[in-house]
């Protein structure tokens, strides 16, 4: 619900104010990502399939709640209210890991509120923006990559300084600091939310029903304690993740069913690129799992050119180059989409999908021939332009897969919808959890051994890159589809504003 279409200035505000919390929120979340796989290996004594699949377990999950977060933000407490909430129990996850207790226990408790916290949270935010700008495709288009491109800018400073921090003054610290950056993101969302009045769904323009409140609290704590129990079973947690996706899917054939006729097309395009999405954070997933471990053990910290050297990198920040080159490539590519627009051209989201695939299944050939024909540690230069094409393929693919459901799922399920792309975007990062154990190292292998090491890397490496070049060329072949159903969508639009 809207309570009225801004005009641009005012949707500039209010697009303001979710975008600092957002920042904020991604500042804290990447933060903890740079250094808990490495927390996990090197203080907890995990070896690499139990970081691995405990990792992958709890990015499902943390992916899979905001289909519930969105929910209570369409119909019981309100998109606005929901992510205020949220941002506010992740605040509480953070500081629970800088306690570092050490233990596996107080790891699970930590992960588990901090998996409420993303499902209270992201969805809701996404859906804010969504109806900022609902009605305007090309805008949204925009927005959304304006969007991926601002918060990373608190990803990128989370990954530079908590990997910094942790090494200069142990484990606790950085996650405070995570902790820190929720807090002054809650704050400032509070100073500025007045900006926001006039957007939100249906339970935002009515009173705080404080018995709804009380019950999804109380909720939250019962939810609190399974997740506790799930992460601390990996086979609970596995059948936890294919419950997930069997109901989010048998969630999406009930919509369909129901849907009217003139949405069934926008719907079929929803969830075909929907999955093209999930299949990218399989690769995405890496990131986290094994790329981070190949740049702890096989790759060198110093940048050099002509023999001096620049600068160094630890093993966690490598992943700040994801963000860096998002920063980077946003602006041009949102420049590149306007220009697009201005003349008339066409360039659908299912043929933005086909070349960022392209562009993944490059970074990791890349990945697979140094790892391949390395006999010394890889030159951290190969880790610079390989992040370089597959973060310009996640603008091509995961920043629109924002923009897919905005664009082609009816309004009154938005929320839901933005929720359950999340679910499939865990399930996947699931599944590359798994696909990163391919290159698991033992317990009987020293980390330094560089021959098995970049082994096992370069057979996982050159696993992904035939798997992404198999996919670029299923999409193509569903193209076809694609332009046909856009084009239905876009008739029944006009046909219901005529």
């Amino acid at each position: 619900m809207t309570a009225s279409l801004p005009r641009a200035p005012a949707r500039a505000q209010s697009f303001s104010v979710v975008l600092a919390i957002e920042l904020w929120e991604r500042f804290g979340f990447y933060g903890m990502q740079g250094i808990l796989l490495l927390y996990m290996v090197q203080r907890l004594g995990f070896g690499d399939k139990q970081a691995n699949l405990l990792w992958g377990t709890f990015a499902a999950i943390t992916y899979a709640a905001p289909a519930v977060g969105g929910w209570l933000g369409d119909a019981v407490l309100g998109s606005r209210r929901t992510m205020l909430m949220g941002g506010i129990v992740l605040t509480l996850g953070y500081a629970l890991l800088g306690f570092d207790f050490g233990g596996q226990m107080a790891l699970f408790a930590a992960l588990s509120v901090i998996a409420l916290g993303n499902g209270l949270f992201k969805a809701n935010a996404a859906n804010l923006v969504r109806r900022i700008y609902e009605g305007d495709d090309a805008k949204i288009d925009v927005a959304f990559t304006i969007y991926y491109m601002s918060i990373n800018v608190g990803s990128t400073f989370s990954l530079l300084l908590t990997p910094w921090l942790q090494q200069r003054f142990g484990w606790g610290p950085p996650f405070f600091v995570c902790s820190a950056g929720l807090a002054f993101g809650v704050l400032s969302y509070l100073l500025f939310r007045s900006r926001l009045q006039h957007i939100g769904s249906a339970p935002d323009f009515e009173p705080v029903a404080w018995g709804r409140m009380g019950a999804v609290i109380g909720a939250m704590v019962v939810a609190g304690a399974v997740l506790l129990a799930v992460l601390g079973s990996p086979s609970l947690g596995r059948g936890c993740v294919w419950l997930a996706a069997i109901v989010t899917l048998g969630i999406w054939i009930y919509l369909y069913a129901k849907a009217e006729e003139a949405f069934r097309p926008g719907l079929r395009l929803a969830y075909l690129l929907i999955v093209q999405t999930m299949l990218y954070f399989i690769f995405y997933q890496q990131m986290v799992t094994s790329l981070t471990l190949f740049a702890l053990r096989d790759v060198s910290s110093q940048f050099t050119l002509f023999g001096h050297t620049l600068f160094s990198m630890s093993a966690g920040q490598f992943q700040a180059l994801n963000p860096l080159w998002i920063m980077a490539a946003s602006p041009v590519l949102s420049w590149v989409y306007s220009t697009i627009e201005k003349r008339g051209w066409n360039f659908p989201i299912a043929e933005k999908f086909i070349a960022g695939f392209a562009l993944v299944a490059l970074a990791f050939l890349i990945w697979w021939w140094s790892a391949a024909t390395s006999t010394t540690l890889v030159s951290p230069w190969v880790m610079f332009w390989a992040y370089g094409a597959l973060s310009v393929g996640e603008l091509l693919i995961s920043a629109l897969g924002l923009a897919v459901v905005a664009r082609y799922v009816p309004a009154n399920v938005g929320a839901f919808m933005m929720g359950s792309y999340c679910v499939s975007n865990g399930v996947a990062m699931y599944l590359g959890s798994i696909m990163a154990n391919y290159a698991a190292i033992g317990e009987g292998v020293a980390a330094t051994d560089l021959v098995t090491t970049l082994h096992a890397y370069a057979g996982l490496f050159r696993i992904l890159f035939f798997t992404a070049v198999i996919c670029t060329l299923l999409f193509v072949i569903c193209l076809p589809f694609t332009r046909k159903w856009d084009a239905q969508h876009r008739a029944a639009q006009e046909q219901s504003e005529a």
